[in-house]
């Protein structure tokens, strides 16, 4: 079977390099010149595991090939995903602009039948104005499925995701479409994943409640966490104590500086607006972004109290991408700190394994560093942000020496406070007891 991907960013090029991998022929067309050009070459234009590697793969064996011609891509095609951007407008609703633009080229340069799969986080409805899209703009009166086939990728583990999902999600309303989804995915049915066949509504619904169940408890357990702060409690032993209940399950109960990403935030907004376009604002859904957004102000407080104010004080900063193993900034609670940090007349040395040049061109004003401990040579404390592997096993006695004072901000509660203490720091978490080392001994 021969397939394209419209969209090379994240999930399109994860997508089309998976499939190729299956066995499939993928063409992938994007508008943007350069980085199809960039493509040709093996050379992929953002950080993320193994991905790579099977583009390499996939070239190799001539089962991939990059294109910036709609036409071509849609000529050779029987199946057709959309994985383009889905930006929020001003009011929180998702901008559509660039999935009708894709609608309107497919219109105009197919010849046969295809199946129209929309791969991008998408508002319910978008199936059927994609359709009357289509049928606006083509020529002549040929025949065409609409299937909606979400994506669950997980930044960082994303290759993992596709090869091994925990569900394949089919929206569609032709048994024809149906049939050559579940031919396309094979590879997976053979391996038992459950395949969940629904109408197109249903599927583009089941995206947006997934991320906002996940939204919703991370923020539950930050408010948790804040009053863990207020009464003593440990909120890592509350969340083991709630994940350990099958009910619940122990995933996405991290307390921390707040989510980000190019998922929760948008789709949380965007589910927000579709309530409210229909008559039902969606409370649950309103109260995560209020609690997220607290819990960045949160962070900052917590920064400036314990160090006496900000004016004049450099900090160093571990981690900039919105979570480990990706260079993806967008909303990213470091970088949102780091400006904040910045606005209040403090300097911010910083670094990050694979965001750090591009956080610098989106902040100018941060002093990028070589490793941890360069970053932490003059500052009057440590920020941990980002819990990368690398961030996990610091020498603190090496810290200590370059640090004006052994004050730690571990933002991501990695450490163990009796064991940082125990090697003369001041250790402030999240949702934990904030802890000094022992006084000396006279």
């Amino acid at each position: 079977m021969h397939i394209s991907v419209i969209g090379t960013g994240y999930v399109g090029l994860v997508t089309g390099a998976c499939f190729a991998e299956f066995g499939v022929t993928v063409t992938c067309m994007d508008t943007d010149a350069g980085r199809i050009a960039r493509l040709e070459k093996g050379d992929v234009p953002f950080y993320e595991p193994g991905i790579s590697e099977l583009v390499a793969k996939g070239i190799r064996e001539k089962r991939i090939s990059f294109t910036t011609d709609v036409a071509q891509a849609v000529s050779k095609a029987l199946v057709i995903f959309i994985a383009v951007g889905t930006p929020p407008r001003a009011d929180g609703s998702a901008d559509l602009s660039y999935v009708e633009d894709v609608g309107r080229g497919i219109a105009q340069t197919m010849t046969d039948y295809k199946v129209i799969v929309t791969k991008s986080t998408v508002p319910v409805g978008t199936g059927e104005k994609l359709r009357e899209v289509i049928n606006a703009h083509q020529s002549g009166t040929l025949s065409f499925d609409i299937v909606s086939n979400p994506e669950f990728l997980r930044e960082g583990s994303a290759i993992e995701d596709f090869m091994r999902p925990n569900r394949v999600v089919i929206g569609a309303d032709s048994d024809r479409a149906i049939g050559i989804m579940k031919e396309l995915y094979r590879p997976l049915y053979l391996i038992e994943t459950p395949f969940l066949v629904t109408d197109i509504p249903t599927a583009e619904m089941i995206k947006y409640a997934s991320n906002a169940f996940l939204a919703t408890k991370i923020s539950f357990i930050n408010e948790i966490a804040t009053i863990c702060e207020q009464v003593g409690a440990d909120v890592q032993m509350v969340a083991k104590g709630m994940g350990l209940d099958n009910r619940i399950g122990s995933k996405f109960l991290h307390a921390g500086p707040g989510f980000g990403g190019s998922c929760f935030p948008k789709d949380l907004a965007a589910l927000v607006q579709t309530g409210e376009r229909v008559g039902y604002p969606p409370q649950i859904a309103e109260a995560a972004i209020l609690v997220n957004a607290q819990q960045r102000t949160r962070m900052l407080e917590k920064i400036t109290k314990e160090t006496g104010g900000l004016t004049g004080k450099t900090f160093a900063m571990l981690g900039l991408s919105f979570k480990p193993n990706t260079n993806d900034l967008r909303d990213a609670p470091a970088l949102a700190l780091a400006q904040e940090l910045i606005k209040h007349g403090a300097t911010v040395r910083a670094y990050d394994p694979a965001a750090l040049a591009e956080a610098c061109q989106l902040v100018p004003e941060l002093v990028p560093c070589t490793d941890a401990y360069e970053t932490a040579q003059g500052a009057d404390a440590l920020i941990l942000m980002t819990e990368w592997n690398q961030f996990r096993t610091l020498d603190f006695t090496k810290l200590k020496s370059f640090l004006r004072q052994p004050l730690f901000f571990d933002l991501r509660n990695v450490y163990d406070s009796d064991r940082i203490t125990s090697l003369g720091f001041r250790h402030i978490s999240v949702g934990r007891p904030s802890k000094a080392p022992a006084p000396a001994k006279q």
